[in-house]
């Protein structure tokens, strides 16, 4: 299992930065979730909740013809924490090798430092998205 070279930034991003400047980096990731395309906008069934986020969360993957992993994500502006979460995740993982992606360890945001900023519960929430998000590459992997 490794972190694919952008997400292994985002993570050294995080670990070099002083404890009080990790809260301030995840809101600036939580900015870098772009808006649903319209077709999840106009059919919300193919996104997938995510209910251990204390907060409604919901995504869903694709993976095209090349077997790049593309990410989409619906989360209130009103929760930074779980953007900024799934931020790290498009920012280190959108247009990665679908490969690259399930290689990805569930605890790869460990160096990070999070855990001193946020609850443990909503770190559960960080791992529990990038589950689903493995799941749904694995499932797209053996549909084709």
């Amino acid at each position: 299992m490794s972190v694919p070279t952008e997400l292994d930034k985002v993570v050294r991003r995080f670990q070099r930065a002083p404890k009080d400047l990790r809260v301030q980096a995840l809101l600036q990731y939580a900015q870098r979730v772009p808006p649903l395309p319209e077709r999840y906008t106009e059919d919300r069934s193919s996104l997938e909740q995510v209910h251990e986020c204390q907060t409604p969360f919901f995504l869903a993957s694709e993976v095209d013809d090349d077997g790049v992993v593309h990410l989409f994500f619906d989360a209130p502006p009103e929760s930074p924490t779980v953007r900024g979460f799934a931020g790290i995740l498009y920012s280190g993982l959108e247009g990665e090798k679908a490969d690259d992606v399930l290689g990805v360890p569930p605890d790869f945001y460990g160096p990070m430092g999070l855990e001193e900023v946020v609850s443990p519960l909503r770190m559960r929430g960080m791992a529990a998205i990038l589950a689903r998000l493995q799941r749904q590459v694995r499932e797209a992997i053996e549909r084709a």
